[in-house]
């Protein structure tokens, strides 16, 4: 019997694993109250999958061939160095994934510059929380998701949800909902009536229904009524708060009435939510009131401006760092929180250090036991990385770890083309992904309940897990790999294959950084102890809530941050007159590469739809199940329609999990986000037709796949 957690959402629900074959059952945890999804209950079919990768594979003329760890590792560092050696090591990249674990997070972004010596790094958390983290940076000096637990939620007169769909994505959080659901403060913000939205039905909130790509517009409208009619915490903004001035001036061109016009939301629905706000604020004598925001209003090119108009409605209420109240942003990956911490991304040391900072490269080259000039700069984000992969100046070689690139990268057919032309792929993965499928060599490895490790949840709780069987045959850890290639390819340090010794290394290196894990370790965490960062030191309780005194920045105050409204750069047009939303299901996850290998899951969802208003169906002569084209400037897909009236008439929804003819990243935008490099998934122009072809049409894919 092992206590562990689930390998899914940020939520890390915990579960018991046990019997034989091993089955999950959820336990007690202050998250999940002892409720588990139909994925946590059904997360360890995924070890018994059919096609599960269990020894090193190799393409050749024919297809993939088995190959044992020698011959593939040594290989792959004989590449490496021809190709590092004819065109310098960037042309080496890598690719990381925010479901890893802490440690292999860090040692991750260890391994790409000391042992392939390159500046580019990034990882899928760029396509997740990369614009709440920047904006949460520059206005309350540090990114933590949830800068208070999740359980406080339970004592609020008021949550506003931006772009979150928490029944369907996070379904035992939606608990915490209740009491606020039944005083009727739970205001939802989506353009469809999604599961989330419905628990504002029968006087238990407000769904607020704007039109694809206003979010910020109806932000500003918020913060604008707030400030204009005096229901802002002076006393607050006074003691505690910069910028309050420029804000003003900036949300002044919002009026109500502009709002409205602009998002298609009420203006009597607009005062209302602010005055409920307000009066849930505790400067107003209420219990408290929290802003969260989700992927639905980040995932846009005015997705940091979004977060930061969001974060200065939570400083206008005096929110951020109350009692009962904040301000923070719904982290969605498994390790999307710890994941962003330590390394792996492209600007970025351990502990939320700036690479770019001399003194953190003192710091952690004194760690890693090499001269700080040793450690490369900053590379470029993810999407900048995946559109020059094979590119005369681009990267010829990529380590892909923990992503599947092929499904989840915006304009992912263009995506697929630029991983084709390289020298050199290298994935490792538990099953054969669509990304694997591409590669030049397969690496197995372990899953969740294989490992040993920790993980850092939605609220910068820090969490163990636990090995509860062996991998199957030739399956080996990621910390083994680096290793081991780091071992071929001469590079300079220590690297343990040992969790817990990649911890004590990750402890040292994270000391005196913003996320501080030098008081946490293994033997704490066992015991018991619910160790939130920053934690200095081993006395040190750690921090469940963030601002209570002061903010960590240079003043000790919060910056209220000006943001303008410019709207989606594929805005609807006459020829794309629809707008295109994104999101995911409940019975999936990510790219579904895992999900949709779980029989019972895969059975209740088992392809891609269009869910499509009926007025919108009925103009394009559409009924229930027909097959309907989606195209947008970048590409097309098809699937069959769903219509429903939880949906705006001028807007469909595809859930992100598919591939092949379903796979909606081929028509999303890889614009990106100026500040945060995030790209603007969750909104493009499309136009919609029947798709009067016979079959199914499925994208191309002429790779073989890999054998395990």
């Amino acid at each position: 019997m092992t206590d562990t957690h689930c390998p899914y959402c940020a939520l890390q629900c915990a579960q018991r694993l046990d019997g034989h074959p091993l089955v999950a059952e959820p336990r007690a945890f202050p998250t999940n109250d002892g409720g588990m999804c139909q994925k946590g209950w059904t997360s360890t079919e995924l070890l018994r999958a059919p096609d599960r990768l269990t020894t090193p594979l190799r393409r050749t003329d024919s297809g993939f061939e088995p190959v044992s760890w020698p011959v593939a590792l040594d290989a792959i560092a004989d590449r490496v160095r021809a190709i590092s050696a004819k065109r310098g090591p960037d042309a080496i990249a890598v690719f990381g994934g925010g479901g890893l674990t802490n440690e292999k997070a860090y040692q991750l972004g260890k391994f790409a510059r000391l042992a392939l010596r390159t500046r580019m790094v990034d990882y899928n958390g760029r396509f997740c929380m990369s614009s709440a983290a920047a904006a949460a940076n520059r206005s309350l000096g540090i990114d933590r998701g949830l800068p208070f637990p999740l359980t406080d939620l339970r004592d609020a007169d008021a949550v506003l949800l931006l772009g979150s769909n928490l029944a369907d994505t996070m379904p035992p959080s939606v608990q915490h909902l209740g009491e606020v659901r039944a005083k009727g403060g739970l205001i939802v913000v989506d353009p469809r009536r999604t599961a989330t939205a419905q628990l504002t039905d029968d006087g238990g909130g407000e769904h607020v229904q704007p039109m694809p790509g206003t979010d910020l517009v109806l932000l500003l409208g918020l913060l604008h009524v707030v400030l204009g009619e005096e229901l802002a915490d002076t006393h607050y903004l006074t003691r505690r708060v910069d910028g309050l001035d420029a804000v003003r001036r900036s949300v002044a061109e919002w009026w109500p009435e502009r709002v409205a016009s602009a998002t298609g939301v009420p203006e009597t629905q607009l005062r209302r939510v602010a005055l409920r706000l307000a009066d849930a604020a505790p400067h107003r004598g209420g219990r408290g009131a929290f802003v969260l925001t989700g992927r639905g209003v980040e995932q846009h090119t005015d997705g940091t401006a979004t977060v930061s108009a969001a974060i200065s409605l939570a400083l206008s209420l005096g929110l951020a760092g109350a009692e009962r109240g904040g301000y923070g942003a719904i982290t969605g990956q498994g390790n999307g929180q710890g994941g962003r911490e330590h390394g792996q991304k492209a600007d970025q040391l351990p502990g939320y250090r700036s690479i770019e900072d001399p003194a953190a490269r003192e710091h952690v080259a004194a760690v890693w036991g090499v001269d700080p000039r040793d450690i490369p700069g900053a590379g470029v984000p993810a999407v900048q990385l995946l559109r020059s992969l094979g590119t005369p100046d681009g990267a010829q070689a990529l380590f892909v770890h923990g992503s599947n690139v092929v499904v989840s990268a915006p304009d992912a057919t263009a995506v697929r083309e630029r991983l084709r032309s390289l020298d050199l792929l290298v994935v490792c993965d538990v099953v054969p992904s669509e990304t694997a499928r591409l590669a030049d060599f397969v690496l197995p490895v372990s899953q969740w309940a294989e490992e040993e490790g920790t993980m850092t949840n939605l609220e910068g709780r820090v969490l163990r897990r636990r090995r509860a069987v062996a991998p199957p045959g030739e399956v080996r850890d990621e910390l083994w790999i680096w290793a081991e290639l780091a071992r071929r390819l001469q590079a300079p340090s220590v690297w343990p294959t040992d969790a817990r010794d990649v911890f004590e290394e990750l402890r040292r290196a994270s000391a005196g950084g913003r996320a501080d894990y030098a008081g946490i370790d293994y033997a704490r965490l066992d015991a018991g102890e619910s160790l939130y960062w920053p934690c200095p030191d081993p006395d040190h309780p750690g921090t469940p809530r963030l601002f209570r005194d002061t903010f960590p920045t240079q003043t000790g105050r919060a910056t209220m941050v000006p943001v303008r409204a410019r709207g989606p750069a594929d805005d609807v047009r006459a020829d794309a007159p629809v707008y295109l939303v994104t999101g995911r299901l409940l019975e999936h996850y990510q790219s579904g590469a895992q999900t949709r290998r779980v029989p019972r899951l895969n059975n209740l969802a088992p392809s891609a739809h269009v869910e499509i208003h009926p007025t919108l169906a009925d103009r394009h002569g559409i009924e229930e199940e027909d097959a309907v084209r989606l195209t947008s400037s970048r590409g097309q897909m098809t699937a069959p329609a769903r219509l429903s009236r939880d949906i705006r008439p001028d807007t469909v929804f595809v859930p992100f999990h598919f591939a092949d003819a379903g796979m909606v990243n081929a028509l999303t935008n890889d614009a990106t986000d100026p500040v945060s490099g995030m790209p603007e998934f969750k909104v493009c122009a499309v136009t919609i037709e029947p798709d009067r072809r016979t079959g199914d049409g499925p994208v191309a894919d002429d790779t073989k796949e890999p054998v395990a």
